[in-house]
């Protein structure tokens, strides 16, 4: 994908309309009711970036721009130029010392918002400042260019919107690079285990629920967690009757989900996986959106470096985009 700027024209556009002059005035507002409290609290550096999804992406995003201004970086585990521009603007949120806020969008987990954006591609990076959008560039851009970019971004949150950003605490970063990492667990994985041993996914499930509350990374509980679930949806199921009903009424994307499950569940990977590419290629909208959600909770079954899920992925973005 070859770089493409997208103007900053946008910004000036603003101060045109009446959404402005309301965005300006929500933004005193926050400020206003921040100093009333004490003035806005100093954040540690690991705060600056953050993931974002649907359900939060008005809290996270849209309110948070009334004090600073927020940078969206849409990207997906399949795009190579999204792990050059990542790490790049993570590196500079923090270079930047709170002048801006870097939320991180995982275009396979929260289509909705890449819709609303009108993302035909990505990395794509767009801003919000006082609660109104912009685009800002698509594709892995230099770093001297990202850099000009954001440094028109914050001149005008700062002119036209007061925005002045986030106070960092430094002497946070110390702490956190000492802070002892979460756990051990041990004990909970080995209740998930005992669990599934004796046939009690809905407990297996649970622990690797406790597990991932205190780190959601964790990447035995992740994993162990989609395999639990995929075991208590398979449970009672008829096999010949899914797959009947799978062939009868190709449309229906759930009875696509139950075989896909079903397949997968049997060993037969490519197959779930083939089914359910097929499935968001020719459905729209919440159907679409249905076949592709389960999809991503199969692929964690497998996990991320299986060459299968690596190829289901790239099948999937070309369904998609």
């Amino acid at each position: 994908m070859q770089p493409r700027n997208m103007s900053m024209s946008g910004v000036v556009d603003l101060a045109a309309v009446k959404a402005a002059g309301e965005a300006k005035a929500k933004a005193e507002q926050a400020r206003a009711e921040a100093a009333r409290h004490g003035g806005p609290a100093a954040v540690p550096p690991s705060a600056l970036v953050i993931d974002v999804d649907e359900a939060g992406f008005e809290r996270d995003v849209l309110q948070r721009s009334a004090e600073v201004p927020v940078v969206l970086d849409f990207w997906a585990e399949w795009c190579e130029p999204c792990k050059q521009l990542g790490p790049l603007l993570e590196r500079l949120a923090v270079e930047y010392d709170g002048r801006f806020l870097l939320a991180k969008i995982d275009v396979d987990a929260n289509q909705m918002l890449m819709q609303q954006f009108g993302i035909q591609g990505i990395p794509a990076v767009f801003a919000v400042v006082a609660g109104q959008a912009l685009p800002l560039f698509q594709g892995a851009v230099p770093e001297a260019q990202i850099r000009e970019t954001l440094d028109q971004l914050i001149h005008v949150g700062e002119e036209r919107f007061g925005l002045t950003g986030l106070t960092v605490d430094r002497d946070a970063a110390g702490s956190e690079a000492a802070r002892p990492v979460a756990g051990p667990y041990d004990a909970l994985l080995e209740a998930a285990m005992s669990a599934l041993d004796a046939g009690d996914l809905a407990g297996a499930v649970q622990a690797y629920k406790n597990v991932l509350a205190d780190d959601p990374e964790h990447p035995e509980a992740r994993l162990g967690l989609a395999q639990a679930e995929l075991l208590q949806r398979v449970q009672g199921m008829d096999p010949q009757a899914v797959r009947k009903n799978a062939a009868d009424n190709p449309a229906d994307v759930e009875a696509q989900i139950a075989a896909a499950d079903l397949d997968l569940a049997g060993g037969h990977v490519q197959d779930a996986f083939g089914r359910l590419v097929e499935t968001v290629g020719r459905t729209f909208g919440d159907d679409r959106n249905t076949a592709r959600l389960r999809l991503l909770e199969l692929f964690e079954v497998i996990g991320p470096e299986d060459p299968r899920v690596i190829a289901a992925r790239q099948a999937l973005a070309r369904v998609l985009f």
